[in-house]
């Protein structure tokens, strides 16, 4: 039991959320960097699309992971 505390429940805790809450923080990360994924897939084959959609969304998220983990917002 104490195993799967620790693999499932010791860092959402440490970051005050249930697993449920942290899961779904996770999957929304998950999900748009597959949508940069799929922009900078593009961009790679025809420059001219997207030239800033991967990185613009990214450098959101690093904010949006920054202000969760309290540090400043410096990007």
């Amino acid at each position: 039991m104490r195993a799967i505390q620790q693999m499932f429940l010791a860092h959402p805790r440490a970051v005050n959320e249930s697993y449920g809450e942290h899961a779904g923080v996770a999957f929304s990360y998950a999900g748009r960097l597959l949508l940069a994924g799929g922009a900078a897939l593009v961009h790679a084959l025809i420059p001219s699309l997207f030239e800033k959609t991967a990185s613009s969304m990214i450098r959101q998220m690093c904010r949006e992971m920054d202000a969760r983990a309290g540090r400043p917002a410096d990007r």
